[in-house]
């Protein structure tokens, strides 16, 4: 008769250790994959916030395209648009000048004058409400080169040197440009005393 056989507790007890170690085993090779499963996602994560940021970069350069195409094609219409009223003011200021010249030769002062006053004032009006300006340079005024055209210069013993003796047509500006400058005549300075004549020098 054996040991084991003789003491039935003894084998009761060793078989649960057995069974044990063997669940411990089991346990161990179950959490394994679970550890490793973390460190083999990280390069994934990795890469996806690598894709994120160039698609946020991709983004942003678009944004910034389409913000300067959408200034350029402003400017462009901005452009368009002034030269198109230039022209358009540049083909109207002759029938203006029409007018006024009309004005200035009329000896009365009838209603038919009276009417084209009238339409001149509202002709001049529309002008200006389109962003015209009239630049005016009366007897006096300083000659400025970049808003003034010199037809001529002429002595002149009242009107110092550089200043406008007559204005012969008036300019015109718009948004700021020059689109026609003033036409005038600029005083040369007073002029040089005449010379006595030379008997009624020798008489002297």
């Amino acid at each position: 008769m054996t040991e084991e056989q003789a003491n039935p507790e003894v084998q009761e007890k060793v078989e649960p250790t057995v069974e044990s170690t063997a669940e411990t085993q089991a346990d161990t090779e179950a959490k394994a994959p679970e550890t490793a499963e973390p460190a083999a996602a990280n390069p994934t994560v990795e890469a996806l916030m690598a894709d994120l940021a160039a698609a946020k970069e991709r983004h942003l350069r678009l944004m910034a395209d389409f913000d300067n195409m959408r200034k350029r094609m402003a400017r462009e219409l901005e452009e368009r648009t002034a030269r198109a009223n230039e022209r358009l003011l540049n083909a109207l200021l002759p029938v203006f000048d029409n007018f006024e010249m009309a004005l200035s030769a009329a000896q009365d002062d009838s209603p038919f004058v009276q009417g084209v006053k009238m339409i001149a004032g509202e002709f001049r009006k529309v002008l200006e409400q389109s962003g015209a300006e009239v630049i005016d340079a009366p007897a006096g005024t300083t000659f400025d080169p970049m808003a003034h055209e010199a037809l001529s210069m002429l002595p002149h013993a009242e009107i110092a040197q550089g200043c406008v003796v007559n204005q012969f047509r008036k300019g015109w500006k718009l948004g700021g440009k020059i689109v026609r400058p003033a036409q005038v005549i600029v005083s040369a300075g007073a002029p040089a005393p005449a010379e006595p004549p030379a008997e009624a020098v020798q008489e002297a």
